[in-house]
């Protein structure tokens, strides 16, 4: 396989389109078209991290957090993100990103975290705005249910968990070929009216090439009349955070002990304790400071998340528990689920979990 096949498996899980703007995710390093002969999932790519591909002779490394961040204007090996790069290029190894495309996946970071904790009815805690899309297209009628067929088979008209969505109005739509057309229908020259229904059908942003595609390959017309817009539209299975239950309320200190437990902790960073139960859990892997209001209005009695600063614990205004257990903490498990997801999708292919620790905080 392919670097470009395995990011297409990736992409089934975490679409790069799902990224936030100011990520920089995907093939940072090397030929998309090199044939892969092993892979190693970690969390940084970092040159432990590539000394130990070397010795496990993987030649791509799929790395949650992007090494390449920042713009880099030179490669002469002075910080630990340029000695990476030069190790990697020197050894032929590729690295893939995934970052903020697998926070915002339904089964992805978050997801994770959930599954560790044992919470029941997760959900997204904040929907990602800008990621459902509609399509209005023109067909005649004799084509319209084919066309809808083809567009539903290309992953439009899925919304939450209904299938096949769509809108459809009749109406005469009118054309006038001139000299070097090819007219489905009518005669070069004359005004023609088709009686056409109007289709409309949503999508996600992931699915914008392939629908398109799909359109021009199987509409009946020469030049194809569609428009796409953007909507407003939450959508609940893409989006940052999630929210859950336990299966029993339990107090505070009880629930962090649980929580010390099965995320690997030694410490938690917390905001004052309300003397109340805990039942609803928002969790948000890495720096999320940003889900502390939203968390709030979802009703969580407490939020998991890290990176909180001095004055973001007094955002919690007696209204719920913060819990900042650490960056690295809360995203430690990240790699695990990349690999059992690799491991179900590719069962015959050489996947590693990193054995390498890339976590820089340590705790005295």
């Amino acid at each position: 396989m392919t670097i470009k096949d395995i990011a297409n498996v990736l992409e089934e899980l975490a679409p790069l389109s799902f990224a936030e703007d100011f990520d920089n995710v995907g093939l940072l390093v090397g030929d998309i078209n090199k044939t892969v002969n092993g892979i190693l999932v970690t969390l940084d790519s970092l040159e432990n991290v590539i000394e130990e591909a070397i010795a496990k002779k993987c030649n791509l490394i799929i790395s949650f957090h992007p090494i390449v961040f920042k713009g880099i204007k030179k490669l002469t090996g002075k910080s630990y993100v340029e000695r990476s790069i030069i190790k990697a290029i020197q050894k032929d190894i590729a690295i893939y990103c995934l970052h903020t495309a697998l926070d915002n996946a339904i089964e992805g970071v978050n997801a994770k975290i959930c599954d560790i904790l044992e919470l029941n009815k997760k959900r997204i805690l904040i929907p990602k705005p800008g990621t459902l899309k509609k399509l209005v297209t023109y067909v005649p009628q004799e084509k319209s249910d084919d066309i809808l067929e083809k567009l539903f088979a290309a992953g439009a008209g899925k919304i939450g968990a209904y299938r096949n969505c769509s809108f459809t109005v009749e109406g005469i739509g009118s054309y006038q070929a001139d000299e070097k057309a090819r007219p489905y229908k009518g005669t070069i020259g004359e005004l023609h009216l088709e009686k056409e229904n109007q289709i409309s059908v949503v999508f996600t942003k992931d699915r914008e090439h392939d629908i398109i595609r799909t359109l021009l390959k199987h509409h009946p017309y020469e030049e194809v009349a569609y428009e796409i817009s953007t909507l407003d539209n939450p959508l609940s299975s893409i989006g940052m955070g999630m929210i859950g239950e336990l299966s029993e309320p339990i107090d505070e200190k009880t629930f962090f002990e649980i929580l010390k437990k099965k995320m690997n902790v030694s410490v938690i960073r917390h905001s004052a304790f309300l003397n109340k139960k805990i039942k609803n859990v928002a969790v948000l892997g890495g720096s999320g400071a940003f889900a502390i209001k939203s968390a709030k209005e979802a009703g969580a009695d407490v939020l998991v998340t890290s990176d909180l600063k001095y004055h973001q614990f007094f955002e919690a205004e007696s209204e719920i528990l913060l819990a900042d257990i650490g960056h690295f903490e809360t995203e430690q498990f990240t790699k695990n689920l990349l690999v059992d997801y690799l491991t179900k999708k590719l069962p015959n292919f050489a996947i590693s979990l990193s054995e390498s620790i890339t976590n820089p905080i340590k705790y005295y």
